[in-house]
Order: structure tokens, then C-alpha cells, then sequence
């Protein structure tokens, strides 16, 4: 189960959070420092994947934005690093150009509960994805 989503520049700012738990605002901001520390300390060659307290954290880089998924024990990495790449090459298809298009992303992306819904029950397996906006 998907815990939170970040997306997160090379500097270390949060440009997006989506939790699909609920944690106190003031825990929010040291839990998304430390896993931005933990993300953007490693380099190219580690792998991808972080073991981190009681959940995983699964992250791939594009340019200059981070994109961070927080994952229970159980759940599949690998599903996980490519539904990560299939939201990317949606959101790229869509806004032409992802990573400068930022606020837009945020307003349209989660604005809907029904629209995480179907992101979440994509399956993680299929390599397409069929959004009505």
C-alpha cells in the first residue's frame, strides 16, 4: 500500500506531497526532510530502493525532479519503480514537458479523490493508461 507520494527538485524542495495516511503537519516536515536527505545522498549507481523505519521508499530521478514512493513491507518494488515511470511518461504526454509544469501538475493531479483512486487500481502492471479529465 502506497503510504505518500513526493515529487522533490535536486535542491531538496518539495514541489508535490500526496499522503495516503494521516501525519501531523509537523511531522510531515522533518519525515519529508529526511527522505529527501536519504534520496538525494546516493548516487547514480545504488540502487533505487531504501529500506527506511517501518516502510520502503522506492525513487527515480528525471532531470532535475525526484520522484519519491513510500511503500509498506509487502508491496513490490519493482511495480512500484515502474508505475513511478508509467505516471512520468503519462503526466509528459499530457503537460509535454513534466518537469517545468510543476504547479499545473499539482492543481490537476490530486484536486480529485476519484482520479488517485484509479492511479492507485491501475494495476501496476499494465503499460498504458486511460485518464478522462
Amino acid at each position: 500500500m502506497i503510504k505518500f507520494f513526493l515529487m522533490v527538485n535536486k535542491q531538496g524542495q518539495t514541489r508535490l506531497s500526496k499522503y495516503y495516511e494521516h501525519v501531523e503537519i509537523n511531522k510531515r516536515t522533518l519525515l519529508e526532510t529526511e527522505v529527501i536527505k536519504s534520496c538525494l545522498s546516493r548516487s547514480n549507481e545504488q540502487c533505487s530502493f531504501i529500506e527506511y523505519k517501518d516502510f520502503k521508499l522506492i525513487y527515480r530521478q528525471y532531470a532535475a525532479l525526484f520522484i519519491v514512493v513510500a511503500v509498506n513491507d509487502t508491496e513490490n518494488e519493482m511495480a512500484i519503480y515502474e508505475f513511478i515511470h508509467n505516471f512520468v511518461e503519462v503526466l509528459d504526454e499530457y503537460f509535454s514537458r513534466v518537469v517545468s509544469l510543476m504547479s499545473k501538475m499539482q492543481s490537476v493531479l490530486f484536486s480529485s479523490a476519484s482520479f488517485t483512486r484509479n492511479w492507485i487500481t491501475l494495476g501496476l502492471s499494465r503499460s498504458y493508461v486511460n485518464i478522462e479529465l
